[in-house]
């Protein structure tokens, strides 16, 4: 009897978009379990959108596209901590740029330190999401921009919901209010 092949998709995904999807998509061709683990918050920065929205967010997504072998949970805790629960033998990051090579490198470190026995893996970006970031998202969202091409349809309406400045398809995106 073979062992399941557990990863772990670690992030805030506040809010997900389709580069976040296509690299939890593409984790889930390559093995048997995919953990999509939403972290409660950071120490950087505070959420958009409460734990349980984003975990919603994630998992509404992740069935539109057929992803049976994807679970999304909310996390507060190590990401290693959370890993070893899962029983997950790697962490899967997405790479848009050589920036998130350096800080995703340290962490790899930092987690590779804690729990040797849990990998990381690197997966790049698909060239058509290597420009979209949740912060990104958010600015763009914020001044009535479209968002509607780089986040699912749920996320676009929740967006819209959050500020009367907000907008999707048709909106002003010339950040002002005319």
């Amino acid at each position: 009897m073979s062992m399941q092949r557990v990863v772990m998709c670690p992030g805030t995904y506040d809010p997900v978009t389709f580069g976040h999807l296509d690299i939890i998509e593409r984790a889930s061709y390559l093995f048997d379990e995919v953990l999509v683990a939403v972290t409660d918050g950071s120490f950087k920065k505070s959420p958009m959108f409460s734990t349980e929205e984003r975990v919603r967010f994630v998992r509404e997504a992740a069935a539109e596209r057929g992803l049976d072998n994807v679970r999304v949970e909310g996390f507060n805790c190590l990401v290693t901590d959370k890993a070893r629960e899962a029983g997950a033998i790697a962490v899967v990051k997405g790479l848009r740029a050589i920036s998130d090579f350096d800080y995703e490198f340290q962490m790899a470190q930092i987690n590779r330190d804690l729990a040797n026995e849990i990998d990381t893996v690197y997966l790049p970006a698909t060239p058509r999401y290597s420009f979209i970031s949740s912060s990104g998202v958010r600015e763009v969202a914020a001044w009535g921009g479209d968002v509607s091409s780089w986040v699912p349809a749920v996320v676009a309406q929740a967006l819209s919901e959050r500020s009367p400045r907000l907008a999707t398809k048709g909106g002003n995106t010339t950040g002002h209010n005319d």
